[in-house]
Formats: structure tokens, sequence, C-alpha cells
């Protein structure tokens, strides 16, 4: 099973890079996944506005948000989000946030 290292702790992934335990998430992680599963070298403020929201709703309804309502709430259109998260909202958004892998289109 792959792991990361984030300050010295060990952090579990499956095969595709998605967190098995979302509730060890933080920001530090989305940082280094950032970097080693995504080649994002820095998380912008709209980055983080994405993974946020994507994160809380997740925190709310135990499921990821469908992309429309990513881009409602982030305001930003779905070209831009794929500009951010070239692995696209469902793959790249959900797993720098910590997310297990959605089972549907996000």
């Amino acid at each position: 099973m792959p792991e990361i290292e984030v300050k010295g702790q060990q952090f579990e992934l499956n095969q595709e890079g998605f967190m098995l335990e979302p509730q060890e998430w933080d920001e530090d992680i989305a940082m280094v996944l950032a970097k080693t599963e995504e080649g994002i070298e820095e998380l912008t403020p709209d980055h983080w506005k994405v993974i946020r929201y994507i994160r809380g709703y997740y925190l709310e309804k135990n499921v990821a948000p469908m992309v429309r309502k990513v881009c409602k709430n982030s305001g930003f259109q779905l070209k831009y989000i794929f500009e951010l998260f070239p692995s696209g909202p469902a793959k790249g958004a959900c797993k720098l946030a910590g997310l297990p892998k959605p089972d549907g289109c996000v």
C-alpha cells in the first residue's frame, strides 16, 4: 500500500493516491499530495477555495459534491477548475481534499 510522509508521520493511500483515512487529512497533507500526486507545486488561494468547499461538503453530507455545485459555489467555470486541477475535480481536487475516491462523477 502506498504511503506519504508528512512532518514525520506516515499516511496510507490507495493505488490511485487517495487517502484511506480521510479524517487524518490536514492542509499540510494537501500540499504534499499536490506535489507528489498531482504535480502542482504551489496551492493558490483559488486551489484552497475549491479544496475547502469540497472538503466541507463531504464532511457535511458524506459525499463529494457534483461538479456543477463546485462551479456554482466557487464562482469558477469548469474550464478554470481543470486548469487548477489538471486531473479534474473528481480525481485531483477530491484527492487533495483528502476524500476517498468518488464513486461517480463529481
